[in-house]
């Protein structure tokens, strides 16, 4: 009934209004470090680095807490597992956060070959619900229909049959949080529990379906790779021009995990007219944050919610060519950075990360709202020889491309290697379209040029060539199904390195 429709949505605003933040940024992060501090003060690693004389210090100085607090070092992923969650994982209590970890999400491993292991715990789960809420919330600012908040929501992720491994169960977040659903959602979520708890990812989408017209689907979630996939099957296989005659509900894309910029071409021939796209920053450490308002390029940082930022100026004072982070390294809070700078993330959360380094790279687009974008990885990035190719360049570089040469490229990855003495880079791009290499290699190369100051100066240099191949589309799907990483929250990694490009080559036959 369309009553209730309207009923939810003025719940919405009404519940909206009350979700207001009117503390500085500073001091709403501050409280949340010393929430954290306070409660894992008795565990393992609050013992370790004495977070009781962290807490004495912050009565004093407004931020002498802080000095004290980065005595604590610096964690990447392998340092915070090999001190701290690797006990966690055989089942001993009170490591880095009370009780005992129950659920370990697994990454999608793009920046390295094997999976990571991230503990989950009740208060995340509890925080991550929160801010799903708040983002579901900020609808009351779009300008839609009653009958739309009456729609189902399709949430496509990993499998919610979880694996049991003695003292804990593991799998992807998005399965994990899909398990718990508050009980008052289950009524909007789709694809509904039996199909949600299906492991084969092929076996998943074709129940989707062939059930997707006895849906009414306002809302998608999901990875847009694999949601476009979910699209052209449904509207192969029910003979419909376009998914608006399944769902013409349909007025919602939430996406994250990598750019929407590459996909968006593709994505929109499936559609039967405009939807709203809103992006979410929703990683397996935790929420970090989503756009908050409509047709607005950038992000709100959550900043009450089981989360401690620090911001690391991302320059190669504080890392290595590699992307390892310099274990002294600068480090700022949130009233200390400015706007149009990149800063790689650093966490400390009510999972038990610590002076984590997350991995990617943001830019604050403005401060005082605390919104960013995101705008790579520490170790998607490309510089060989100075040139500093970013995600954040290439995703654009395919884009304007793409709708240059009105292709559609839904995949695409590039590696750093010799050439000769010198270097150069080699581009593998996914399309089922008709390209000419030649001309897609000038373009694109031209475009980075455009994008990318030292770029254009190593092109005349020691970057000497740009390698282009064109691959179907499946080829890259398929080397993600041999990784055993098909679907849910699984991407091909941007950049190539190391390990992954020799598996990769080898998995071309090369």
């Amino acid at each position: 009934m369309a009553i209730l429709g309207t009923l939810l949505k003025r719940g919405i605003k009404l519940r909206e209004n009350l979700e207001q933040e009117y503390s500085s940024p500073f001091e709403l992060q501050k409280n949340v470090l010393k929430d954290l501090l306070i409660t894992a003060s008795d565990t393992e690693i609050g013992r370790y680095y004495n977070f009781s004389s962290v807490l004495s210090h912050f009565r004093k100085g407004p931020k002498d807490f802080y000095r004290y607090f980065q005595q604590i070092p610096l964690h990447d992923y392998n340092k915070m597992h090999k001190d701290w969650w690797q006990l966690a994982l055989k089942g001993v209590k009170n490591i880095c956060w009370p009780g005992r970890v129950k659920y370990f999400a697994l990454s999608s491993g793009t920046s390295e070959a094997a999976s990571k292991y991230i503990p989950v715990t009740k208060d995340m789960t509890k925080a991550i619900q929160k801010t799903s809420i708040r983002q579901i919330l900020s609808l009351s600012k779009y300008d839609l229909p009653s009958k739309f908040f009456e729609a189902g929501i399709l949430m496509i992720g990993g499998s919610t049959h979880l694996n049991s491994k003695g003292s804990y169960f593991e799998g992807d977040l998005s399965g994990i949080q899909a398990a718990r659903l508050p009980f008052w959602f289950q009524h909007f979520y789709k694809p509904g529990k039996k199909i949600a708890k299906t492991r084969k990812w092929d076996s998943k989408l074709e129940e989707i379906t062939r059930k997707a017209p006895a849906w009414d689907i306002g809302i998608i979630v999901g990875v847009p790779a694999w949601i476009q996939i979910l699209l052209e099957k449904i509207i192969a296989y029910h003979k419909v021009k376009h998914i608006h005659e399944i769902w013409p509900n349909l007025l919602v894309y939430v996406h994250g995990g990598v750019s929407f910029d590459p996909y968006r071409k593709g994505f929109e021939k499936l559609l039967g007219r405009p939807i709203n796209y809103i992006e979410t920053y929703l990683a397996s450490e935790g929420f970090i944050g989503y756009q908050s308002r409509p047709r607005h390029g950038s992000m709100k940082l959550v900043l009450n919610n089981g989360i401690f930022y620090e911001f690391v100026p991302f320059t190669d004072a504080n890392f290595l060519p590699s992307g390892e982070i310099s274990p002294q390294a600068q480090t700022l809070l949130i009233d200390e950075v400015e706007e149009g700078k990149d800063y790689a993330l650093l966490l400390s959360t009510c999972a038990g990360a610590w002076r984590y380094l997350i991995g990617d790279v943001i830019r604050f687009t403005s401060v005082d709202e605390a919104e960013i974008v995101i705008t790579g990885r520490t170790k998607h990035f490309l510089s060989l020889c100075g040139e500093h190719l970013s995600v954040d360049n290439m995703n654009k570089a395919i884009e304007l491309v793409s709708n240059e040469l009105n292709i559609d490229i839904k995949e695409f990855t590039v590696a750093g290697i010799p050439h000769g003495t010198l270097f150069a880079h080699h581009w593998f791009i996914g399309t089922d379209h008709k390209a000419d290499v030649l001309l897609l290699r000038e373009r694109l190369d031209h475009f980075l040029k455009e994008l990318n100051d030292d770029y254009a100066v190593e092109r005349s240099a020691a970057l000497k060539e740009v390698i282009v191949d064109v691959l179907p589309v499946k080829t890259f799907y398929g080397w993600l199904e041999s990784k055993g990483k098909s679907g849910g929250q699984n991407k091909f990694p941007r950049v190539l390195k190391n390990a992954q490009l020799e598996d990769w080559q080898t998995f071309l036959g090369r």
